[in-house]
């Protein structure tokens, strides 16, 4: 990094630890502050559209359902999530402040990768509710409860914090005596950990269990209900209840299509091959940054309850104004 960077080094029998890692992002790419206006613009809408949608949720008590109490935290952690992410990125890029204070570091690396972790969660709780709705119609609301949804999400909040907080936590114990230059767009746990010049087995160990634990699990209990869904279609003898059946799931396998597929991809591409450091970023900022901005879209278009609650507040809204006049 040269003289330009004063790499300030806090040091004990145990560890060094640098005072600020430097941010590289991208490189050699014409014209990139075009791509940061986008990202601002997705920002906007992601924020504005999750906004809307929670506000809905809050003011419709005909929402205040399992079902959406669900859709309300996938919304909160959406907003939360590209809040945490968008901002600080436009700020090192588009503003040129690419270095970041260790400890800050480690809380952005924490916020983003504990908010990502929960769309995961959320996505499988979804499923769960899909899974009942439909294997199991009679039973549904003695099942899937305010109650028993509220302790599934409180679950998935606690082990997302826990597993994101230990992985980020065992940073600490890394020495870094050389390169402090992250090769991504954020504070990313493995560029970093890989810049540590002692041993990062444990980090590494670790980095694939949340990967498992958080990506992976999740994505194949969905894939196992939609199974159990698909053997229950089957069996409905109308061909219109299968065709209304399959509507109410529209909705979340688009979501987990445009939330798991980029993401899995990008990590198994960069495990079982050689992806330009640009092509990796880019991808993995569209991964983290447009599936916030499209749920908002998705359930306010393809969900008939939704739109239905939409057009009551309008309506509700509109007749102070007419006995007004």
């Amino acid at each position: 990094m040269g003289s330009e960077v004063k790499t300030t080094l806090i040091q004990n029998s145990t560890f060094v630890r640098p005072a600020a890692f430097y941010i590289s992002g991208f490189t050699d790419i014409p014209h990139i502050e075009y791509f940061y206006m986008f990202l601002c613009f997705v920002y906007i809408v992601t924020v504005l559209g999750n906004g809307f949608l929670m506000a809905v949720i809050c003011l419709m008590k005909t929402l205040h359902t399992p079902k959406y109490i669900i859709v309300f935290n996938l919304s909160l952690t959406d907003l939360c999530g590209s809040t945490a992410l968008i901002p600080k990125l436009l700020d090192t890029f588009l503003f040129g402040n690419r270095y970041i204070v260790y400890e800050a570091c480690l809380s952005y690396m924490f916020f983003v990768l504990f908010l990502t972790s929960m769309q995961s969660f959320i996505l499988l709780t979804m499923a769960y509710d899909r899974f009942v709705a439909i294997c199991f119609p009679l039973r549904y609301h003695a099942i899937v409860t305010n109650a028993s949804i509220g302790a599934m999400l409180l679950f998935a909040w606690l082990y997302a914090a826990i597993i994101t907080g230990t992985a980020v936590k065992l940073i600490d114990r890394l020495s870094f005596c050389e390169s402090l230059v992250v090769k991504s767009f954020f504070c990313d746990h493995g560029p970093i950990f890989y810049l540590a010049c002692n041993d990062t087995s444990l980090n590494s160990i670790m980095a694939y269990v949340a990967f498992i634990s958080i990506m992976c699990i999740p994505l194949l209990l969905i894939g196992v209900t939609y199974v159990c869904i698909s053997v229950a279609l089957i069996r409905i003898a109308s061909g219109q209840e299968r065709l209304r059946a399959l509507k109410t799931c529209t909705s979340h396998l688009i979501l987990v299509a445009i939330f798991f597929l980029p993401f899995v991809g990008t990590n198994i591409a960069a495990v079982a091959s050689t992806i330009h450091p640009n092509a990796r970023i880019i991808n993995s900022t569209l991964t983290q940054t447009i599936p916030p901005l499209l749920n908002p879209l998705i359930y306010a278009l393809k969900t008939e309850e939704v739109l239905t609650a939409i057009k009551t507040l309008f309506k509700r809204n509109r007749r102070p104004h007419a006995v007004t006049k």
